[in-house]
């Protein structure tokens, strides 16, 4: 398949930049698959495509404030997006502004920025003080890593909203956003209809987000990203499926941590413990665990939209997207939701 095959025209008007001002009030683009028909709810309705005995999961990542700016020695400024500590104090990262050399930040930390074969960009921060680790000071110099289709700064009100409800471990560089529209009161109503909700954790990282560059998108290599299935989680999903139990995954983080798990074992099971998705699920691949998929609307040509894509087949997802454009959906991280039956 081509890369081309993935694109399609999206207005600036359309990418929300805010978050609604209540989390479930987003619009729900519900499609059903087996009759390729489309229905427009709003996302609090979600419980009414729900029953007893399925098994919602979530990725209870919780996101770092990773975006730090200063000022290169000259004053001009400049930003790092820290992306993955490789060793206390030294992070690989993205960097504007500065090629190589030094960044000035607050609290008098100096970063110094180099270039590991032309391909890596470490960070090493130093601190005044002794065995000072530069994780302890990002609450205090660091900002949200906002999407840079976000075209505003970070605000304090973003530190709340571009998280979900139940994030709990920290060390994501970007919201599992299909996440974003749950409520506490929602989740609630979930279980008391009798839904099973259980978590993963997969960090998301870079490889979530690198851009598809190869006309073949088979040539495409995907970053590759920690997971970790706890014990009870697995146990919840290897049970569903011998019992033929609904799986609804929520996001595409947490159908990559599952399909990865169930595409080591070679089977329609997971196990518990921490693993690595390095998968690149695109149309044609066979779902394993993931039985529905609740997520938002994605960029054009990004790997979130081709993984979509496989669940729905791309051309009923190219239309979803027109409808939804049509329907004045908003699209993205803050954007409404698509469940996909």
């Amino acid at each position: 398949m081509k890369l081309s095959d993935f694109d399609y025209e999206m207005p600036d008007n359309h990418i929300a930049q805010h978050p609604l001002k209540e989390r479930d009030s987003s619009k729900l683009f519900v499609i059903r698959r087996a009759s390729g028909t489309f229905e427009h709810r709003i996302f609090r309705n979600v419980v009414d495509y729900l029953q007893p005995g399925d098994l919602l999961i979530l990725n209870d990542t919780k996101v770092f404030p990773a975006r730090l700016s200063g000022n290169k020695p000259t004053g001009k400024k400049a930003e790092i997006t820290l992306l993955r500590e490789l060793e206390t104090n030294v992070w690989e990262a993205l960097v504007k502004g500065v090629h190589e050399g030094t960044i000035l930040l607050k609290h008098a930390i100096r970063a110094e920025v180099s270039r590991i074969n032309g391909k890596m960009t470490k960070v090493h921060f130093h601190l005044d003080e002794a065995g000072a680790d530069i994780k302890s000071f990002l609450n205090k110099i660091g900002v949200m890593p906002l999407p840079i289709y976000i075209k505003r700064h970070s605000s304090d009100s973003d530190s709340l909203q571009y998280q979900t409800v139940y994030a709990d471990k920290e060390g994501a560089i970007a919201a599992p956003t299909a996440g974003l529209h749950f409520t506490d009161t929602l989740l609630d109503k979930i279980k008391s209809r009798g839904v099973d909700i259980r978590t993963v954790t997969l960090h998301v990282g870079f490889g979530t987000f690198k851009p598809v560059t190869a006309n073949s998108i088979l040539d495409h290599k995907m970053e590759s990203e920690i997971y970790e299935i706890p014990e009870a989680t697995a146990d919840a999903v290897n049970s569903a499926k011998k019992e033929g139990r609904r799986i609804i995954a929520v996001g595409t983080t947490v159908t990559r941590a599952l399909e990865s798990s169930a595409n080591e074992q070679k089977s329609n099971t997971v196990k518990p413990g921490p693993g690595t998705a390095s998968m690149f699920i695109y149309p044609g691949y066979s779902f394993r665990i993931a039985d529905t998929l609740l997520t938002n609307f994605h960029l054009p040509q990004s790997t979130p939209m081709m993984l979509a894509s496989a669940f729905t087949g791309l051309e009923t997802l190219k239309k979803a997207y027109a409808e939804a454009q049509n329907k004045d959906y908003r699209f993205y991280s803050y954007g409404d939701a698509m469940l996909i039956l």
